[in-house]
């Protein structure tokens, strides 16, 4: 019986892991043991190093795994060697301070600019009644100025001051910061609350309401974002924080500098907002790679 098979039953029968667990493991080390007997044939598992295991990592990344699946795989090396180790089949752990690849952190998704400007100024997109423009608003709202879905809800008619156009957002912690919003917007929020003040229930100071007349509640929000975005993108997360995320896009894409962008989206650390600037890369790399003849 070989020292895989050896380390399968172990986890089988004495560590009681499950059958997808032991195929996974097992799968992992013979594709290991693949790896460095092509590299060499006199190689065992008693003679590789960590130069070995970590060639071996390396070349899955090349392949194009993923972080996850390369980690997955050490960890069953990892797993092999302690078992190995405790039973004396071998003298020493070559893969005991080998690190994984760090996850990379998945990039915001984001509604083009040319999407978004086809929601927000092409008329045959919405109706005339007090829903789409309740609708219209939230979606632009968002869009213009990047504030949460909580923060949104969290409005009253006090928080917007249409002289100098700037609302009150109170955000996490109850911390409160000034937001800029343009003529468009203004217009919009105007017409808004002149059709809201119309309508014939109103039992909450709030500046957005349900059609109850309270506070409007998150999945309605959630609803109205996703059916308005439905109209111009494919992405599968149409949300309001994908609104928030291409407030940010669309800002950096055009010039604002980054920490500008941190205050307007109340992050606290610029470390935070910095993960926009590989989002915007990522574009122009999509952009270069499709329009440069020798890309």
């Amino acid at each position: 019986m070989s020292m895989i098979e050896d380390f399968l039953n172990y986890l089988r029968f004495e560590r009681n892991r499950s059958e997808l667990t032991v195929c996974r493991y097992g799968q992992s080390l013979k594709d290991f043991e693949s790896y460095f007997k092509n590299r060499d044939s006199q190689l065992s598992w008693e003679s590789i190093d960590s130069d070995i295991i970590r060639d071996w990592m390396e070349s899955m990344m090349d392949k194009g795994d993923m972080a996850s699946t390369v980690n997955n795989c050490l960890s069953a090396v990892r797993c092999f060697y302690r078992f190995a180790l405790s039973r004396k089949l071998v003298e020493r752990d070559p893969a005991h301070n080998i690190k994984g690849p760090k996850k990379q952190k998945p990039l915001p998704q984001f509604v083009k600019e040319g999407e978004m400007d086809r929601l927000i100024d092409m008329p045959e997109m919405w109706g005339d009644s007090y829903k789409d423009l309740r609708a219209r608003t939230i979606i632009i709202l968002f869009y213009e100025t990047g504030i949460r879905l909580s923060e949104l809800m969290g409005l009253n008619d006090g928080d917007v001051d249409f002289n100098t156009r700037l609302l009150k957002v109170t955000g996490k912690r109850n911390k409160q910061r000034i937001v800029p919003f343009g003529p468009e917007l203004e217009k919009l929020l105007r017409e808004y609350i002149r059709m809201r003040n119309e309508q014939p229930l109103r039992l909450d100071e709030a500046l957005f309401l349900s059609d109850k007349g309270v506070r409007i509640n998150k999945s309605q929000v959630e609803r109205i974002v996703h059916q308005g975005l439905s109209k111009v993108t494919t992405l599968k997360k149409r949300s309001p924080h994908v609104l928030r995320h291409s407030f940010a896009t669309a800002m950096l894409n055009n010039g604002a500098g980054l920490e500008s962008v941190r205050k307007l989206l109340g992050h606290e650390s610029v470390v935070t907002t910095e993960i926009y600037t590989h989002t915007t890369f990522e574009q122009l790399k999509r952009v270069y790679e499709n329009a440069h003849p020798r890309a």
